[in-house]
């Protein structure tokens, strides 16, 4: 499990950077809204990837022909997720809500950012030995 998930690292390191620089400038611009807005932006992300690598790597574990629909499946689910946890945040008049899709925004950019990082990085042989 933990050769598939050497991807992770690097996309919670850059969540954790952006969070400390995207929430004091949310918190001095908007207050304690805004920075919450920034927290949850990010933090729907990052839980979002975190657990589709997690689903993902247990399936190529344990039912490698299963991974496909199971991916696509967890994508599918996770965009749902977001999405309704937007529409229902739209609802409440909540001053973090620009924030916290801005947010999302560029923790999604940041996320893959650091994942192509990694992969143009990483030693990955073409096959097992």
């Amino acid at each position: 499990m933990k050769k598939r998930l050497q991807h992770l690292p690097a996309g919670l390191i850059a969540m954790a950077a952006l969070l400390v620089v995207a929430v004091p400038v949310a918190l001095w611009r908007d207050g304690a809204s805004g920075a919450s807005g920034a927290v949850a932006g990010i933090g729907l992300v990052t839980l979002s990837y975190t657990l589709s690598s997690l689903i993902i790597a247990w399936t190529d574990l344990k039912a490698h022909h299963l991974l496909m629909p199971v991916a696509l499946g967890t994508y599918v689910v996770k965009f749902t997720i977001i999405g309704v946890a937007m529409w229902f945040v739209s609802g409440a008049d909540w001053a973090g809500l620009p924030w916290m899709g801005a947010l999302v925004i560029a923790a999604v950019i940041v996320w893959m950012g650091a994942h192509a990082t990694w992969v143009w990085r990483a030693k990955i042989p073409y096959v097992e030995l």
